[in-house]
């Protein structure tokens, strides 16, 4: 499947879910998930399927004051 991923192109195989992706790049903890725009909620991770084509931004949120 082609991906942009944080602004770069990958090709990745065996990836079906946003939980699927977080798994194959080593992933945890508090982050974001944004699939074409749209703010992804964490509790849909495991469901929300991806398409070929998808633009994701994957951030890590960080508390701070």
């Amino acid at each position: 499947m082609h991906l942009i991923l944080n602004g770069q192109h990958r090709d990745l195989e065996q990836i079906v879910t946003i939980q699927d992706l977080l798994c194959v790049l080593q992933l945890a903890g508090r982050l974001a998930v944004e699939i074409n725009g749209q703010i992804i909620a964490r509790s849909h991770y495991a469901e929300h399927a991806l398409q070929d084509g998808d633009h994701i931004e994957i951030v890590h949120a960080i508390g701070g004051g």
